[in-house]
C-alpha cells in the first residue's frame, strides 16, 4: 500500500475509536435522560440504596416541620394539661419520625409512591422537552420532582396523618429539577442529543469499516486494530465516568453528610453507562478475535483448518446461525428504537462480510477441506505420540518372554536343526523401511496441505533422530 492510504487507514482507525468513546455518553444521556422507563428502572434502584434512602427520608422530615406546626397540632389533639407537653413530644416525634423514617422508605408502598413520582416527573420533563402544548411554558413554569405522597405517607406513620395532609403547602416536598429560564437550553441540547446518539453509532462503524475496506490486503491487521480501538474506548469511557463522578459530586453537593448519598447516586445513575461500555468493549474483542483468526499465524492457521470442513460445506448452517443470533438479540436485547435496529444491522453485517472473507481464505488454503482431513492431522500425531511411546515394541517383549517353547516335530536331525535354529519373531518390516514408509506419509500430508512447511520439517527431524544424514 501507499504511504498516504496507510496513514488514511491509522486516521480512520484512530478517529473511529475517538466516535466510539463519546457515543457511549450520548446513548447514556439518551437513554437515561430521554427514555422514562430507563429513568423509573434506575430511580427503584435509588431508593433501594441505603445512604440515598436516609437522605431523603431526612429531607422529608425536614419538609414536614417546616410546612406544619406539629407542636400546635399536637397541642389541639392532647387533651386538658396533657397539652402542655406539646412542646417535647413534637421533638420526641421528630425524633421518632427521623429514624423511621428510612424504614418507611423500605416498605413497597414508599417504594411505589416514590417511583409513580418520578414517572410523572419525566413524563412532564419529557413534555417539556419535546415542546408539547399540553407541557408546562418554558417562560414561566418549572419541572418539579413532587414527593408530596411520600410526604403524606411518612405523616400517616407518625400517627396524625390525616390531619396534617390537610394543613400541607401544595409546594410541600417539590424538588425542582429544571427552573423556567432553563428549560429552553435543556430542549436545545435534548434535540441535539437524541440525533447525536444514532449519528455517532453509525459513524463510528462507518470509519472502522472504510478502514478495513482500504487495508485489502492487510485487512486482518486492521481488524486486529480496530478491535484494540474499541477495547480502548471502552475502558477510557469507564475511567473518565469514574474521575468525573468525583467532579460532578463535589460541585453540586455542598453538604458533607450528604455526600455519600451523592456518590451512591452518581454510581447507580451511570451504572448504565458502565454496561454500555461493555457492550463496546465485547464488541471490540469479538474484532480481534476476528483479526486473530484472519492472521498468518500458526495457531491461526491451525484453526482454520478445523474451521474449513464446516464454512466449505455447511456455510449456509453458518450464516443461518449468525440471522439466528441477532433476531435473539433484537428478542431479548434493549430496545432503543432506530439507533440500536440500525447498529445492530451494521455489525451483522460486517460479520457476515467477515465470514465471506474467511470463507474465501480458508478455500485458497484448504482446497479439498472435509472433516477427515482436518482432524486426521491430530489422528496422526496421537498415533505417532503412541509409537514414539514404543507401546507395541514393549507389548511384543513381554509376549515374547511368555511364549512357550515350540514342540519338537518328528524328522530329520537337518530339520530339527534347522527348526531350532529359527528364530522364534520375525520383523515383517524393518527399521528403515517403517522409517521411509513415515516420510512417505508425512511428504503426503504436506502436500495436501494437511501439514506446513515447519510441521513437516519437525516431523522429518524427529523421524531421522536430528542427523541430516540419515
Amino acid at each position: 500500500m501507499s504511504r498516504g492510504r496507510r496513514r488514511a487507514i491509522r486516521v480512520l482507525i484512530v478517529l473511529g475509536s475517538v466516535l466510539a468513546f463519546l457515543s457511549v455518553f450520548a446513548i447514556w444521556i439518551e437513554r437515561q435522560a430521554l427514555n422514562t422507563d430507563d429513568w423509573v428502572s434506575t430511580s427503584g434502584r435509588l431508593i433501594h440504596n441505603q445512604k440515598i434512602r436516609e437522605a431523603v427520608g431526612n429531607y422529608l422530615v425536614d419538609q414536614l416541620y417546616e410546612n406544619v406546626d406539629v407542636k400546635k397540632e399536637l397541642e389541639d389533639i392532647l387533651p386538658g394539661e396533657a397539652s402542655e407537653l406539646a412542646g417535647p413530644a413534637a421533638g420526641g416525634l421528630r425524633q421518632v419520625a427521623g429514624s423511621g423514617a428510612e424504614k418507611v422508605l423500605e416498605t413497597t408502598t414508599a417504594q411505589e409512591l416514590w417511583e409513580d413520582a418520578n414517572r410523572a416527573t419525566h413524563e412532564q420533563l419529557l413534555a417539556v422537552l419535546e415542546n408539547k402544548k399540553e407541557a408546562v411554558e418554558t417562560e414561566n413554569g418549572e419541572v418539579t420532582l413532587n414527593l408530596g405522597s411520600l410526604l403524606t405517607n411518612l405523616a400517616q406513620q407518625v400517627g396524625i396523618g390525616e390531619s396534617l395532609a390537610e394543613k400541607l403547602p401544595p409546594d410541600a416536598g417539590q424538588i425542582t429539577i429544571l427552573k423556567s429560564d432553563q428549560l429552553k437550553t435543556a430542549q436545545n441540547i435534548a434535540v441535539a442529543v437524541k440525533g447525536l446518539a444514532l449519528l455517532l453509532s453509525i459513524l463510528t462503524l462507518a470509519a472502522f469499516g472504510a478502514a478495513i475496506y482500504l487495508s485489502r490486503n492487510g485487512r486482518w491487521v486492521t481488524v486486529l486494530y480496530s478491535g484494540i480501538g474499541l477495547i480502548a474506548a471502552g475502558f477510557a469511557a469507564v475511567v473518565f465516568r469514574h474521575i468525573a463522578g468525583g467532579i460532578v459530586v463535589d460541585q453540586l453537593v455542598k453538604n458533607d453528610s450528604v455526600k455519600p448519598a451523592g456518590e451512591a447516586a452518581w454510581s447507580i445513575g451511570t451504572s448504565l453507562m458502565v454496561s454500555i461500555a461493555t457492550t463496546v468493549i465485547v464488541v471490540g474483542v469479538l474484532f480481534a478475535a476476528a483479526g486473530w483468526l484472519a492472521s498468518p499465524t500458526g495457531t491461526a492457521r491451525t484453526t482454520r483448518r478445523y474451521m474449513a470442513p464446516t464454512l466449505r460445506l455447511h456455510a449456509t448452517y453458518v450464516y443461518t446461525g449468525l440471522a439466528i443470533l441477532v433476531c435473539i438479540y433484537f428478542l431479548t436485547g434493549p430496545t432503543q428504537g432506530l439507533r440500536t435496529f440500525l447498529t445492530t444491522l451494521i455489525i451483522a453485517g460486517m460479520a457476515a462480510f467477515g465470514i465471506h472473507e474467511l470463507r474465501k481464505q480458508t478455500a485458497e488454503e484448504f482446497p479439498d477441506a472435509s472433516y477427515d482431513g482436518a482432524f486426521g492431522h491430530t489422528r496422526d500425531k496421537v498415533v505417532s505420540a503412541v509409537k514414539d511411546a514404543n507401546i507395541p515394541e514393549r507389548v511384543g517383549e513381554q509376549a515374547s518372554k511368555l511364549r512357550l517353547p515350540e514342540r519338537r516335530r518328528p524328522g530329520n536331525g537337518e530339520g530339527d536343526a534347522a527348526a531350532s535354529e529359527a528364530p522364534t519373531t520375525t520383523m515383517p518390516v524393518s527399521e528403515e523401511d517403517a522409517r521411509l514408509q513415515r516420510l512417505e506419509k508425512i511428504g503426503e500430508l504436506r502436500d495436501k496441505g494437511i501439514l506446513t512447511e515447519e510441521e513437516f520439517a519437525a516431523e522429518k527431524a524427529r523421524l531421522l533422530g536430528g542427523d541430516s544424514s540419515s
